[in-house]
């Protein structure tokens, strides 16, 4: 693969353990340099890689090393840095929403463009085995024409567990654009673009209380619908449905299930790389498991930025810009149709990225062994 890919790592929350988990070492990424507002916390993370400068934001942005900047801000700041990231020059790997409005979303895609850098955006939990195998199922034809498609998230909210969650319900946050990425792409992965949207939404309360940490007992204000259902219509005629809620206990519901006219898939929860694909073919008498039979086996965060790296002219990273954009299109637009009550026609597409072959974990998870 040649040199290891050099990366920047800005912002240093709750999800970069994950992240640093399976880059951290790996053979072909070099984490170069990381940066956080929290410079105390910088130089702990620096601390545990090998190689590593902790440095200000504005110093890694422009240092020559970084090729890619992985920014895992907060949705707030991902289009500052995105966007100052591409003006130096570097491809910039996202956490989910690749932004918070449409508009800085295409400004992301567009200067990127412009600049002849890349960007990728979470979630590559998409390209695990879970997501893989169904499409697999899909396009061989085991359930027939697609026809529709459900897809379900029901909790009673992050404050119970997340020690700062002020952001999931200030503007930006919420259960769509929070947890939608994930449905969402996994459903264009599954069925293609959307060309359309239909949404209701709703706020069960004014206040939410913090349930762990230093601030437990602290009560945050709410600022943004937190139950959210739509309807999607695909260019491949397909509809699915979606219910994204930070009000509810629990649901039975599958997380995704794709309804074709010979059969119906159970997809396991896109919010992991793995799980459980069950089919119930047209003549069956019960649900049965399918094997994997594509996808990263094994993955976890930071697969994508992987994928990235590897991507060429031939193929392009799988968690891309464009994909990222027209989801976001999707969610938005979901947002203001409750907000309208109105039907909303979008204005971006995608094509669906390749499919990944399966692909065992010692073939992905490649570490030097001089660093771990």
């Amino acid at each position: 693969m040649g040199d290891p890919h050099r990366v920047g790592v800005v912002g240093l929350g709750v999800i970069s353990r994950a992240y640093l988990d399976t880059l951290a070492g790996h053979s072909e990424v070099d984490i170069v340099a990381v940066a956080d507002l929290d410079a105390s916390r910088s130089a702990q993370v620096a601390a545990t890689i090998p190689g590593a400068e902790a440095m200000s934001v504005e110093r890694l942005l422009a240092h020559p090393d970084v090729q890619t900047v992985l920014n895992l801000t907060i949705p707030a700041a991902h289009a500052d840095i995105s966007l100052g990231t591409i003006d130096a020059g570097k491809n910039v790997y996202v956490e989910k929403p690749l932004a918070v409005t449409f508009s800085d979303g295409r400004s992301i895609v567009e200067r990127a463009a412009s600049a002849g850098v890349r960007v990728g955006c979470a979630p590559d939990t998409v390209l695990g085995t879970g997501t893989q195998t169904a499409r697999a199922a899909i396009d061989g034809g085991l359930i027939g024409r697609p026809m529709s498609a459900s897809a379900v998230m029901v909790t009673p909210g992050h404050e119970r567990w997340h020690p700062n969650p002020d952001f999931y319900y200030a503007p930006g946050g919420g259960p769509m654009l929070d947890m939608g990425p994930y449905y969402i792409s996994a459903l264009i992965h599954l069925l293609g673009p959307v060309r359309s949207v239909t949404g209701a939404a709703s706020r069960l309360r004014a206040e939410r209380v913090i349930g762990s940490g230093p601030r437990t007992g602290q009560r945050i204000p709410v600022g943004v619908d937190t139950h959210l259902t739509g309807v999607l219509e695909h260019t491949n005629g397909a509809l699915s449905t979606i219910t994204t809620s930070f009000d509810g206990v629990r649901t039975t519901a599958a997380p995704i299930e794709v309804h074709g006219e010979a059969g119906t898939l159970a997809v396991p929860d896109p919010n992991y790389f793995d799980g459980e694909v069950r089919l119930f073919a047209l003549g069956d008498t019960e649900w049965r498991a399918l094997e994997p039979r594509a996808g990263y086996a094994g993955a976890s965060r930071g697969i994508g930025l992987i994928d990235l790296a590897r991507a060429d002219d031939q193929r392009p990273p799988r968690a891309d810009g464009d994909v990222a954009l027209h989801v976001l299109d999707t969610m938005t637009s979901l947002l203001r149709s409750a907000t309208e009550g109105q039907r909303i026609e979008l204005t971006t597409t995608a094509q669906r990225p390749a499919p990944v072959a399966l692909t065992p974990i010692e073939d992905w998870k490649a570490y030097d062994a001089k660093t771990r």
